[in-house]
């Protein structure tokens, strides 16, 4: 898409108007915050303008020169590399320019449930919640269990982790879905292929400030911890469990042995989803939209298959597979699957731009 010449001096003017501000010395508290935040987020936008701007004047100077027969041959050769690299540059500016989701830039509380399938379900629960600890390792991101209830062959019922770090829920918003795995279960004599799933959500962690809970609208219970743990377990009721009474969303903790820190935890993952409500309800049609993109983030949808046999994996929203099951699971792979995710994505708000 072609930006208007306007609009690519307005995005450099206010870039200029920032960078003054910043320098003049006199912003201070909130309003140095937000200025430092529009800075941040202006600049990369503001270097890619300056870049076409300046391809395009150097493109009507070099078109000037064709008419000097001395200069034609070099103003040809230049011209020609200018016009092949200015629309991969104006693309980058288009994506750059794109809205941003106000969570991006947010921490992340990662949510993966064993679904159907029985054992081998909670095992690839474990597999899964392993990838994204390697994945986010890489990315030097850091990974905080909250909650986990293991199952009785390894693996996880359910476990619940906060990701911090820099663009976390940018980058994983696309991991939200039902995953699917089809494999030998090593508890199978027969060696028959079975296939079982287990549900990821990934909600974007609000300040305290997003979220405002009345504890007037809470229920908190406490009971005895359940599973291992030795004598602890059954003497203390330090095991937590949190109703939001106006939603009905109910959020459990017992991995502390502390009731305050089990109580910490469990108002934080609350807090995740109540956010999350949060925002599909107060963006409406624009929350749809972007759910519809690669993937509607419903827990239901099945997004990705991991074949053991074939050594495969296939992500269904955008129809790539990739023959590198052990990469993915090991991290470096997940990061070419969610690249994939995260261009397809920009690709199609280009297109709705530009339609």
């Amino acid at each position: 898409m072609t930006i208007p010449a306007e609009r690519l001096q307005q995005i450099v003017n206010r870039f200029a108007e920032l960078e003054a501000r910043m320098a003049s010395g006199t912003l201070e508290g909130e309003e140095f915050v937000q200025a430092s935040r529009d800075y941040a987020e202006l600049e990369p936008v503001a270097k890619l303008a300056r870049e076409v701007s300046e391809a395009r004047d150097e493109i009507d100077s070099l078109t000037e020169m064709l008419a000097d027969p001395e200069m034609k041959a070099m103003a040809e050769e230049e011209l020609a590399n200018l016009r092949e690299s200015l629309p991969e540059k104006e693309r980058a500016l288009a994506i750059a320019m794109l809205p941003r989701d106000s969570a991006d830039a947010k921490p992340a509380m990662l949510e993966i449930r064993a679904g159907t399938g029985g054992d081998e379900a909670g095992l690839f629960a474990g597999d899964l919640y392993r990838m994204y600890e390697k994945f986010a390792a890489e990315q030097g991101w850091k990974v905080e269990p909250v909650s986990m209830s293991a199952s009785e062959v390894g693996g996880f019922k359910e476990v619940v982790a906060e990701i911090a770090g820099t663009g976390v829920f940018a980058k994983l918003k696309f991991e939200s879905g039902v995953h699917r795995v089809q494999r030998v279960p090593v508890t199978e004599s027969g060696g028959r292929i079975h296939t079982s799933a287990a549900t990821v959500a990934v909600l974007p962690e609000p300040d305290e400030v997003d979220v405002d809970i009345d504890h007037n609208d809470l229920k908190i219970d406490t009971y005895r911890a359940s599973g291992a743990g030795g004598q602890h377990v059954n003497t203390t009721d330090s095991a937590i469990r949190i109703t939001h009474l106006p939603t009905g969303l109910v959020v459990t903790c017992q991995d502390g042995r502390s009731q305050h820190k089990n109580r910490e935890k469990a108002m934080q993952v609350l807090r995740a989803r109540l956010y999350e409500r949060q925002r599909d309800e107060a963006e409406g049609e624009e929350a749809a939209a972007r759910k519809a993109m690669v993937g509607s983030g419903d827990r239901s949808e099945r997004i990705r298959t991991y074949n053991f046999p074939q050594g495969r994996v296939t992500d269904h929203r955008i129809g790539l597979t990739l023959h590198k099951l052990d990469e993915v699971l090991a991290g470096p792979g997940l990061g070419e699957l969610v690249d994939a995710l995260i261009a397809e994505d920009e690709a199609k708000r280009l297109a709705a731009l530009d339609g």
